[in-house]
C-alpha cells in the first residue's frame, strides 16, 4: 500500500500520521510544493494525505501550483481513493469540490474545543460530542454537495467534513505534536495578536502531554476509519 501526501510549507508535516501510516504498513510518499510541483498517477497511490500550509487555496497567482493540485485532488476522490485533508488541505478539498474559501468571522489560533455535529447520516465519522484541538487558521469554507458537517465550533461552522465514506476534511490538527506546534509558532508569530479565539504563545506552548495522546488517538480513529473504507 503506498500513501502519499502533500506537503505546503516545510513547518507542517505529518506529524503522528507519520507514525499511523507506517505501523499499518504504508510505503509512503510525498510532493512538496516548496521544491517541485511533480505529482503521482492516482492509480500509483491508495490513499492521500493534504496537509495545511500558511497560503490560501486562493492565491493561485502567487503560487500557481496550486491549480493542478485541486485538480488532482478531485481526480482522486473521483477515483474513489480515501483522502484526508488538514486545514488548508480540508479547503483545497472543499473548493475542488465546487465549495468557496473565505475569511472566518474570527482567527482560531491556539487549543480551543470542538464540538460533534448533530447528523442524520450514519455512515460517518463519529467525533467525541466534545474535544480540545488544535487551531491555526483565519479562513473557512462552504460545504461542496454531497458533503456531511461533522464538527463545529463556537468560533467556527464548518470545522470537519465527510463525503462518502472515503474523504474527510478538518479545518483543525490533530496531528500536532509538542515540537510540531513550536514549529508553526516560530514560522507563524506574527499572526498571535490579541483576539478572542487567539491564544499567546505561551498558552499555546504549555498544554499537558496528555492533549496531544488524545488527539493523536483522535487522528489514529480517523485514519483506521479511512483505512477500512480503501476497498
Amino acid at each position: 500500500m503506498r500513501a502519499h501526501y502533500l506537503q505546503h510549507v516545510p513547518f507542517e508535516g505529518l506529524g503522528s500520521i507519520e507514525v499511523w501510516l507506517r505501523d499499518a504498513g504504508y510505503e509512503i510518499t510525498s510532493t512538496q510544493f516548496y521544491e517541485s510541483s511533480e505529482l503521482p498517477k492516482v492509480e500509483e497511490i491508495d490513499l492521500l494525505v493534504v496537509m495545511g500550509g500558511s497560503m490560501s487555496v486562493n492565491d493561485e497567482q502567487e503560487y500557481p501550483w496550486l491549480v493542478n493540485e485541486k485538480k488532482f485532488i478531485k481526480s482522486v476522490i473521483e477515483a474513489r481513493k480515501p483522502i484526508l485533508g488538514i486545514c488548508l488541505g480540508a479547503q483545497l478539498i472543499a473548493n475542488s469540490m465546487g465549495g468557496e474559501v473565505f475569511p472566518n468571522s474570527v482567527k482560531e489560533i491556539g487549543w480551543f474545543p470542538i464540538h460533534a455535529t448533530k447528523s442524520t447520516k450514519n455512515a460517518v465519522f463519529q467525533f467525541p460530542e466534545e474535544t480540545e484541538v488544535f487551531h491555526w487558521h483565519g479562513e473557512t469554507f462552504s460545504l461542496p454537495l454531497g458533503a456531511v458537517p461533522i464538527a463545529e465550533s463556537k468560533g467556527c461552522k464548518n470545522q470537519a467534513f465527510q463525503i462518502g465514506t472515503k474523504v474527510i476534511g478538518l479545518q483543525f490538527h490533530i496531528e500536532t505534536a509538542l515540537s510540531s506546534a513550536k514549529a508553526i509558532v516560530d514560522n507563524c508569530r506574527d499572526e498571535l495578536v490579541k483576539g478572542e479565539y487567539i491564544q499567546t504563545e505561551v498558552e499555546i506552548l504549555s498544554a499537558p502531554q496528555e492533549r496531544y495522546s488524545s488527539i493523536n488517538n483522535l487522528m489514529g480513529n480517523i485514519l483506521e476509519y479511512l483505512h477500512k473504507n480503501n476497498d
